[in-house]
């Protein structure tokens, strides 16, 4: 089969990878039949995630069907179509008796297309598959389901969820990339007063008012102001990191109101400043995670009910083989506006209908 295959920082290729096999009784291969690519997987590009090993398949969000199972796998078997969640969860350790699978002990976690191959092929093979492939209502399209492997979940449970997003909230979030626009959508089910979102995209920015937000602003143009602004000088009750560098979770401490809650959702790669110089007589609660998704189960449910805007945010589709052009194209998102690009999906020939 091929795969999109790490190979250092800076370089990656499409290319001829061995197929997966069932190395364990819980293990699923699964043939890929949408996938997508993540802002993590730029940051592994880059080298900001060391533990990535050249050689490795990258890839942790992907929709396909089960083509063979372990012999103790039980939820699922040949022939259904699932979604593939970006953590993997082996049910047993204590993290996972608590719901916290992103910090799995057993050999799960974060794992596909980061210590083991991942899903950017035509298979893959998935770990403790009763807990980590989810089956798909028959009406919810795969193109939408894919956005429910990582970017809603990590955004609705490390975004809004951990920072309290509660009815009459200002919201202010940093980054109208795919995560940034997540969150806008969820944090509109808990009807705060004003969502208020900061990029430097002009494209992004009309993508967020599409999407909720209230008020947007150009980073360079004094977004903490108008956060002070729109607020009485206060601040924002919540204040989400979605971008992953030192100056915009900067940039989020300094828009917070006291007692509020800072939430860092983005992948940072370099150490960023914290001031608490300022920040340690303001009651402030500052939140890290790596996503459970726990929510996975609801948001599918609402996807599949229509109540999640999952189709707005893929702008740009590909076939499987050329992954590396959509890596290009997502890798300059300020240049070619894309949001979340989508590879894979079935093919349909056009058809003429004949005039009666």
């Amino acid at each position: 089969m091929q795969g999109f295959v790490f190979h250092g920082p800076g370089q990656a290729s499409w290319q001829d990878v061995p197929d997966p096999a069932v190395k364990e009784p819980t293990d699923a291969i699964v043939k890929v039949g949408v996938v997508t690519i993540c802002g993590t997987d730029l940051h592994i590009l880059k080298g900001d995630v060391p533990e990535v090993r050249p050689g490795t398949v990258l890839g942790h969000e992907a929709v396909g069907e089960i083509v063979e199972v372990g012999s103790d796998v039980r939820t699922v078997r040949p022939g259904d179509r699932v979604l593939m969640s970006c953590i993997t969860s082996c049910g047993r350790c204590r993290f996972c008796r608590d719901g916290s699978y992103g910090q799995c002990r057993g050999g799960g976690g974060w794992i596909l297309g980061h210590l083991i191959d991942g899903t950017q092929a035509e298979y893959v093979r998935v770990p403790f598959a009763d807990l980590s492939v989810h089956p798909l209502p028959g009406g919810l399209r795969s193109e939408d389901a894919v956005l429910l492997a990582d970017i809603f979940p990590t955004s609705y449970e490390v975004g809004v969820l951990n920072g309290h997003v509660r009815p009459g909230d200002t919201v202010a979030i940093v980054g109208a990339g795919p995560i940034g626009l997540a969150a806008i959508a969820t944090a509109r089910l808990f009807s705060p007063q004003r969502i208020i979102a900061v990029d430097l995209t002009p494209a992004r920015l009309e993508a967020a008012h599409r999407l909720g937000a209230d008020a947007v602003a150009d980073v360079h143009e004094a977004p903490a102001q108008l956060v002070a602004d729109l607020t009485d000088g206060i601040g924002a009750d919540v204040v989400i990191e979605a971008v992953g560098v030192p100056e915009s979770f900067e940039l989020c401490t300094r828009m917070v109101r006291p007692g509020g809650h800072v939430v860092n959702v983005g992948v940072h790669g370099r150490a960023a400043t914290l001031h608490l110089e300022d920040l340690w007589i303001k009651n402030v609660t500052i939140t890290t995670g790596l996503v459970d998704t726990y929510s996975t189960p609801t948001l599918l449910r609402m996807a599949a009910a229509g109540r999640l805007p999952t189709g707005q945010l893929v702008t740009h589709t590909f076939p499987l083989e050329q992954m590396e052009e959509a890596y290009e194209i997502f890798s300059r998102a300020g240049e070619t506006g894309a949001l979340k690009v989508v590879l894979g999906g079935e093919q349909h020939a056009e058809v003429v209908v004949p005039a009666a």
